[in-house]
């Protein structure tokens, strides 16, 4: 198979794989080629992408995982997004995702799921892309898990200072409670959030 068609196969798979990303040992044994050829063709798709202006997208290699990220020249329309009422409208689940992730930082896709008790891929994608989260670290243990914390794009959405201006969830809730339901914790970072405003 041409080098062509593994790149728009590599295309499709860093895309699906989404802020989660590919290790090159992934896309080597999910194309069947060994890890050398799988950098070439890693390499040359990034390549592709840096010299056509017309691409508004990347890869980027963050601690050994290649990810599909936006280019940097772009991030003064990024934040015009982020910025507009009209399209920053963030879904029940980005929202509730966002909330775990500004009391609970730094924190893991693992532990965001056990606290909301579903997948969130799609939250994580959604909030990456409008630059309202980031990566901050890598987790100890077996995998290094991407470890997400809130930007300064999250700062000037909520109109705060900094990450201490973020309301106090209520003393009467504990740990335990946020911990079961996911459904509360959110509700509480809402009415917080807007007793502030």
């Amino acid at each position: 198979m041409g080098i062509v068609k593994w790149k728009g196969i590599l295309e499709s798979l860093l895309f699906a794989a989404g802020d989660e990303g590919l290790s090159l040992k992934q896309i080597s044994s999910v194309l069947e080629v060994d890890e050398m050829q799988a950098n070439e063709i890693a390499t040359e798709l990034q390549q592709d992408y840096e010299n056509d202006e017309n691409r508004g997208i990347t890869i980027v290699q963050l601690a050994g995982v290649y990810q599909l990220a936006t280019k940097k020249e772009h991030a003064v329309y990024l934040k015009k997004l982020v910025e507009s009422p009209g399209t920053a409208h963030l879904s029940q689940a980005a929202l509730e995702t966002l909330a775990i992730i500004a009391y609970k930082q730094p924190i893991t896709r693992a532990e965001i799921e056990e606290i909301r008790g579903v997948k969130t891929e799609r939250p994580l994608h959604t909030l990456s892309s409008r630059a309202l989260i980031k990566e901050v670290g890598r987790a100890e243990g077996t995998g290094r898990a991407i470890l997400y914390g809130t930007t300064k794009e999250f700062l000037d959405y909520f109109g705060l200072k900094n990450i201490k201006e973020l309301p106090p969830l209520p003393d009467n809730i504990d740990e335990d409670e946020l911990q079961d339901d996911a459904d509360l914790f959110f509700e509480k970072f809402q009415e917080t959030m807007e007793m502030d405003q």
